[in-house]
């Protein structure tokens, strides 16, 4: 069984989409080990993102994802990464195929509804990154 981690975004959770998202999640077949909403802190969304601390969107999107409150989720499943990538939608919800979250729920590139880890590896770190082992 893989984990992957889900941020709904603040955007999303602004137009209160976060119980539909979570239904599509779970119609999807991803059994939920934890969740969590929570206001991400500056330091908080810096170090989450750090990885893309050298690209000209960093500074954008950290003040973007401590814009307002985001739900954390924990997901499991067999081929979770792709699965919920898939699920998700391209990050351009433009270029997002029709049903899935980012073409339903986006609002730009940017305002994209979600966060999906991007490697079975990251979906270990990134679940770690917001929830003890004790708590999934």
């Amino acid at each position: 069984m893989e984990r992957t981690l889900c941020i709904i975004k603040p955007d999303a959770v602004k137009k209160k989409v976060q119980g539909s998202i979570i239904q599509m999640i779970l119609d999807a077949g991803f059994k939920i080990l934890g969740m969590k909403m929570l206001h991400l802190s500056k330091k908080q969304a810096q170090k989450f993102y750090e990885v893309h601390k050298e690209r000209p969107f960093y500074n954008d999107l950290v003040d973007f994802m401590t814009s307002g409150p985001v739900v954390t989720i924990a997901l499991e499943k067999d081929n979770a990464v792709t699965d919920y990538r898939y699920l998700i939608g391209a990050t351009d919800p433009a270029e997002a195929k029709e049903g899935t979250v980012r073409k339903m729920f986006a609002n730009s590139k940017q305002e994209n509804a979600v966060h999906g880890s991007d490697s079975v590896e990251n979906g270990k770190i990134e679940v770690g990154f917001f929830f003890a082992e004790s708590e999934l």
